[in-house]
């Protein structure tokens, strides 16, 4: 396949011809697993205290005649703690036991599970030469949700790297055909349920993602533009070709990003 190359302002510069990386098969079925693999490596363990719920003394006997004891009460025969008393008289309250009010959780998060999971590495570049592939594949990005042009897929000239300044990536990508794009991506959404309070009260629409050849001032410039990713051509993974394991993301690739993929046979098995 090959594809106009476009400098920041539009105009054409010539055409290139894509390596095979772009050609593999699509396999969501994989991509699914490498993404699932990443989202698993990244995930930090979490487990409840060991004693939590323990710390209370439930002694309670359950004998006839014995002083705090329950027997003859009419009462369950649970774990108790004492909160107060009159004399005999007992005010308790349910404890220890996962059934009572205050008690412990009875199967809690333990920190020593194992979240990480494997993939082979074969399967793994497989993966990303199928995500790779999905990029220049209108259709397939269209139904993601993207907003693209009509002249889409394409590459960029490789001088864009050199954009130092956010407004100066953004007025580039307007000039490319992305401003619907980067509008649709800054759209901001309250997220459903408990999530909201735990530090991820926004869920973010994923943009374009900007393919480079090395790490550049343009990395940093559009780190504050929502929804949009710039990444080496090495440092690719499944996940930002993917998000979310669904194939067809948006992307743009420079000229540089594409020849290193070639001269270096990157993702090859």
């Amino acid at each position: 396949m090959r594809l106009i190359v476009y400098d920041a302002a539009k105009k054409e510069i010539g055409k290139k011809e894509l390596p095979v990386q772009f050609s593999e098969d699509i396999r969501p079925d994989l991509v699914k697993r490498a993404v699932l693999a990443i989202m698993g490596n990244k995930r930090q363990r979490y487990g409840a205290k060991e004693d939590a719920g323990k710390r209370a003394s439930v002694r309670v006997s359950k004998r006839r005649r014995d002083y705090r004891g329950c027997y003859g009460h009419g009462i369950s025969r649970v774990p108790r703690k004492v909160m107060s008393r009159r004399g005999s008289r007992m005010n308790w309250q349910g404890a220890f036991a996962p059934g009572t009010v205050g008690g412990r959780e009875a199967h809690p998060p333990k920190a020593e599970k194992i979240w990480s999971k494997k993939i082979n590495e074969k399967e793994r570049k497989k993966a990303i030469r199928s995500a790779i592939s999905a990029t220049v594949l209108a259709d397939a990005v269209s139904r993601r949700g993207h907003i693209i042009p009509d002249s889409y897929p394409f590459i960029v000239d490789s001088k864009i790297e050199s954009l130092g300044k956010t407004k100066d990536v953004l007025d580039m990508l307007e000039k490319l055909g992305f401003g619907k794009e980067i509008e649709r991506a800054s759209k901001k959404k309250i997220r459903g349920g408990k999530g909201k309070m735990r530090g991820r009260k926004y869920v973010v629409k994923k943009g374009p993602l900007i393919v480079v050849s090395r790490n550049c001032e343009l990395v940093n410039a559009s780190r504050n533009i929502p929804g949009v990713d710039a990444v080496e051509v090495k440092k690719l993974n499944a996940m930002l070709l993917a998000p979310g394991a669904s194939v067809g993301r948006a992307a743009l690739w420079t000229d540089k990003a594409v020849e290193l993929l070639e001269k270096e046979r990157l993702f090859l098995s």
